[in-house]
């Protein structure tokens, strides 16, 4: 039963229509450049409009693969698929997994989280809403759902696996990283305890962080969650198009914000704290 009709699931046109247009989101998020402020993190602000951190960011970001796990069990059924091809349930699985920890874990783990100004929240949820439904149309229905289909796209084990590795190390990367920010959280939440026990004044205190890929640039964590969605694309081959557009638009999305950060980090810290460090792509930025 749709929740939507033509949309939760979406039909065919619907979802043709919405991919088309996904890959043109870019232009959208690239008007980031033309602001300073972002309504989150570091550059957040004080508003009547922000959100509580965490329920902000499990609210905006698990309907990705609340979505994405809806249309895999309902969209089969209505065109008649009995038996989805392994590759579709892996790359299926691989996105859940993904937000799982994203939406679920991930804001649990945190010693803090900033509040969320509801123009990103709301933004966030459009993401990934457009997202799930054209990463999982391709996988439910409208893309290759038989061995044959996947053979004739070019399919191939090893292409399949390096695409795998690749988001992995993506993953795992991703997960230290944040567990590097984290610790410096609880490192000052240990501090601002002490201090409040001797009944003095509190501060706010930053450092920049020095261990793991943070030792080579400001925003690892950013970096490799492109790498993992690289792998992502890569596994599934290049007519998996909502898979590239998904990487796509998070290169553009997250690439101000990464800038906006290193501007930050240096009037915070003077470029004799941050010198020899990279702030996303090592090697080039």
């Amino acid at each position: 039963m749709a929740i939507v009709e033509g949309w939760l699931p979406a039909s065919r046109e619907n979802w043709e229509t919405l991919t088309f247009w996904w890959q043109f989101y870019a232009i959208l998020a690239s008007f980031q450049w033309l602001v300073s402020w972002y309504g989150m993190g570091k550059t957040s602000v004080e508003s009547k409009f922000n959100i509580p951190g965490r329920i902000a960011w499990i609210t905006m970001e698990a309907p990705g693969f609340i979505t994405l796990l809806y249309i895999m069990t309902t969209l089969p059924i209505q065109h008649g698929i009995t038996d989805l091809p392994w590759q579709n349930k892996v790359l299926a699985s691989l996105f859940v997994m993904h937000y799982i920890y994203r939406a679920i874990l991930f804001p649990f783990l945190q010693p803090s989280m900033s509040p969320i100004h509801v123009a990103v929240w709301s933004g966030a949820v459009v993401f990934q809403f457009c997202n799930a439904t054209a990463i999982g149309g391709w996988l439910a229905a409208y893309g290759p759902t038989t061995q044959l289909q996947w053979d004739a796209q070019g399919f191939s084990v090893a292409r399949f696996s390096v695409g795998l590795v690749i988001f992995y190390v993506g993953l795992i990367g991703n997960y230290f990283s944040d567990e590097e920010l984290r610790e410096i959280r609880r490192s000052e939440t240990r501090r601002q305890g002490k201090l409040k026990q001797q009944g003095k004044t509190i501060h706010k205190h930053y450092e920049v962080p020095q261990n793991g890929l943070f030792k080579y640039m400001l925003f690892p964590h950013y970096f490799m969650e492109w790498i993992e969605w690289t792998g992502y694309w890569i596994a599934g081959g290049l007519a998996f198009t909502p898979a590239r557009a998904f990487l796509l638009n998070e290169f553009v999305a997250m690439l101000p914000r990464a800038v906006a950060g290193g501007k930050w980090y240096k009037e915070k810290f003077g470029e004799e704290k941050i010198k020899g460090k990279y702030v996303i792509v090592p090697g080039v930025y």
